[in-house]
């Protein structure tokens, strides 16, 4: 198997480097698998799981990834987003605390008003860190 050099950068700093086998995303046009020697693209990114395959099938690493964009060249994928937490850096009660506090704003507000967009994704980014933190290491069965 090959492998391809990929980076998830933030504004902060790099938050991931390595060399994976395959590249998992959630683009806005749908689920995209990346493998090395991909035709170049530029996508944009929801917010959502990033899966990072190793050679060794059994070895993912996760990252919650918040929107941004990948740029895949032939030899290299890097992801940029204004925030991103790989599995283990995720402090699950501060995004317990957010998504608390998200559902309470939007108790408060309706689908039109001022803040309900910003509240809507502050929980979607509250929970995708909660189940991303959730997520078991072992790989199952197909």
């Amino acid at each position: 198997m090959s492998t391809v050099h990929t980076d998830i950068v933030t504004p902060a700093g790099k938050v991931y480097e390595g060399d994976v086998h395959m590249v998992c995303v959630r683009a806005t046009s749908g689920e995209m698998g990346v493998l090395p020697h991909h035709i170049p693209i530029v996508a944009p990114l929801e917010i959502a799981l990033v899966r990072l395959k190793h050679e060794d099938e059994n070895h993912i690493d996760y990252a919650a990834v918040h929107g941004g964009f990948i740029q895949v060249s032939r030899d290299k994928i890097t992801i940029l987003s204004e925030a991103a937490e790989m599995k283990d850096q995720i402090d699950v009660k501060r995004a317990e605390k957010a998504r608390t506090e998200a559902e309470a704003q939007l108790e408060k507000l309706h689908a039109t008003s001022e803040g309900y967009a910003e509240a809507q994704q502050k929980l979607k980014r509250s929970k995708l860190r909660i189940s991303t933190a959730a997520i078991k290491d072992s790989v199952s069965e197909a």
